[in-house]
């Protein structure tokens, strides 16, 4: 099978011509991708969450108790108020106005830049947690 040449021409046309596909909306992909980024936070919000139980119960006997709780606390602070960004960010009108771009664009930086935080906290919760 072998597609046909007018196909082929039309693709690099684009390509050199640094056209996209009519059909890309670029408002609902950012959707999307915000949606999912919201249910990976919810995830991790979870898995905290249910981590922090643990360590509660097995109370202050625990090796690193005190540096766990607070990196946990800290880490879930920091998912509400990424959730809270991602909802805004969600309920905001239409990307492709022109007069909301910089604004969303702003917020989707300060969503990816709290999560790269909660994440690098996660990160030591899984070194101080084993």
């Amino acid at each position: 099978f072998s597609f046909p040449r007018s196909t082929i021409n039309l693709f690099y046309r684009r390509l050199l011509e640094g056209g996209s596909t009519p059909n890309l909306n670029m408002n609902l992909y950012a959707t999307k991708k915000t949606v999912a980024e919201g249910m990976l936070d919810v995830a991790l919000f979870l898995a905290n969450v249910t981590h922090m139980k643990t360590v509660i119960e097995q109370g202050a006997g625990y090796r690193y108790y005190i540096a766990v709780l607070t990196l946990i606390s800290f880490s879930l602070a920091l998912q509400i108020v990424a959730g809270i960004l991602i909802i805004i960010i969600v309920a905001r009108r239409d990307l492709n106005v022109v007069s909301n771009q910089k604004r969303l664009d702003y917020l989707n930086n300060l969503v990816t830049g709290v999560i790269f935080i909660t994440t690098v906290i996660n990160f030591f919760i899984s070194f101080f947690g084993s």
